[in-house]
C-alpha cells in the first residue's frame, strides 16, 4: 500500500512538474522582416520537435525594444529576439547583455549592409563619386524637387539614421534625400522600378532573398580608417553630432534570449547558446519564404527534418 507521505510527494512532484511545464512555454518574438521570421519558426521547430517542449510566436511581438525588455524581465513575457543586429542594436546590448546580464547570445553570423542599384545601372552609377554628380541624383528625382531620392530603411530602424549620416558626410545633402519606408513598401517599389528598368537607389542587406531574386550592383564606398565611424544615432541631435564617412564593417548578428530561460527551461536555453547559422541556409530561408512565399512554419519543419546532423549539434 501507498504511504500518505508517498502520495503527498507525488502530487506535489506532478503540480511542480505541471506549473515548470506552463512556465516553460518559449515565447519568441515576431520581429517583421523575413530572416527574422524564418529564424523564428526554425527555433519554434526544434522546441516542439527534437527538444519536445512547447514554444509560440508572439503575434504583434515585434518590437525589439519591447522584446528585450520582456527578456530582461524574465517572466515569460518575452524569451526570445531571433535577429538582433549589431551594431544597429548597441542601446538593447548596452543595457542588457553587458549592463544588467539579464540577456545572452549565441555565436554570430555575418551580415552586410551597403547601398545598391540595379545591375542595368551599374555603368552610371558604381560609387559614392558618381553620386556626387547632378546629373546622376536627377535620374533619381521622382518628385520633381531637384533631389534623387534613395531607399534608406524603415522608420524604426537605426541604420535608417545611419545612412542618412553617410549621405551627409559623404556631402550628398544636397543632391540627394531620404525615402523613410517600410521594407514590404519598398519590396513593391523595388519589383517594379526592376520590370521597366527605372533609376532606383537603396540601402540593403545579406541575408535577403532580393540578392537571389534580382540581379543587383553595390556601390563602392571609402575604405574603412581609424575615426570614420563615430556616431550616437540615439541621441537627440543624432544628424549633426554623428560621423560616419566610410563603407560599413560587416554586422554580426544574434539569437538572444533571457537568461531566465537558464532555469525555467534548461534545454532551449541550451540550445540557444549553441544554436549556430550559415548565411547562406538562412538566405535560402528567406528565398523559400520571401520570393517563393512558402509558409514559414513548414519550411522550418522540413529543414530541421532533413538536418538533424545540424541540430543535434545545437542540442547535445
Amino acid at each position: 500500500m501507498k504511504t500518505l507521505k508517498y502520495l503527498l510527494t507525488t502530487a506535489a512532484l506532478g503540480a511542480a512538474s505541471s506549473a515548470a511545464a506552463q512556465d516553460a512555454t518559449v515565447k519568441i518574438g515576431d520581429l517583421t522582416w523575413t530572416g527574422a521570421r524564418a529564424i523564428a519558426h526554425v527555433i519554434e521547430a526544434v522546441i516542439e520537435g527534437p527538444l519536445d517542449g512547447e514554444a509560440e510566436i508572439v503575434s504583434g511581438l515585434s518590437d525589439g525594444s519591447v522584446i528585450a525588455a520582456g527578456m530582461d524581465k524574465g517572466d515569460g513575457s518575452a524569451d526570445v529576439y531571433t535577429d538582433l543586429w549589431m551594431p544597429n542594436r548597441q542601446g538593447i546590448w548596452d543595457q542588457y547583455i553587458d549592463g544588467a546580464g539579464t540577456v545572452a547570445v549565441n555565436q554570430p553570423y555575418p551580415g552586410t549592409q551597403q547601398m545598391y542599384v540595379p545591375a542595368y545601372m551599374a555603368d552610371q552609377v558604381s560609387s559614392v563619386e558618381d553620386l556626387r554628380k547632378p546629373e546622376v541624383a536627377a535620374m533619381f528625382d521622382k518628385d520633381g524637387n531637384g533631389k534623387g531620392e534613395y531607399w534608406a530603411g524603415d522608420a524604426g530602424w537605426k541604420s535608417t539614421r545611419m545612412w542618412q549620416v553617410k549621405f551627409k558626410d559623404y556631402g550628398l545633402s544636397e543632391l540627394w534625400e531620404p525615402e523613410i519606408l517600410p521594407d514590404a513598401t519598398f519590396k513593391a517599389q523595388l519589383k517594379t522600378a526592376i520590370q521597366r528598368e527605372k533609376p532606383i537607389l537603396f540601402y540593403y542587406w545579406t541575408p535577403e532573398w532580393v540578392h537571389a531574386a534580382y540581379d543587383l550592383h553595390e556601390i563602392e564606398e571609402p575604405e574603412r580608417y581609424d575615426g570614420c565611424e563615430d556616431h550616437n544615432l540615439d541621441a537627440e541631435d543624432w544628424l549633426e553630432t554623428s560621423k560616419f564617412d566610410c563603407k560599413s564593417s560587416d554586422a554580426q548578428i544574434y539569437v538572444a534570449y533571457s537568461k531566465s530561460l537558464e532555469k525555467r527551461n534548461p534545454p532551449v536555453a541550451k540550445f540557444l547558446s549553441q544554436m549556430q547559422l550559415d548565411p547562406k541556409v538562412v538566405n535560402n530561408w528567406i528565398l523559400q519564404i520571401g520570393r517563393y512565399e512558402l509558409d514559414p512554419r513548414d519550411v522550418a519543419e522540413d529543414w530541421v527534418a532533413d538536418n538533424m546532423d545540424i541540430v543535434n549539434s545545437w542540442i547535445n
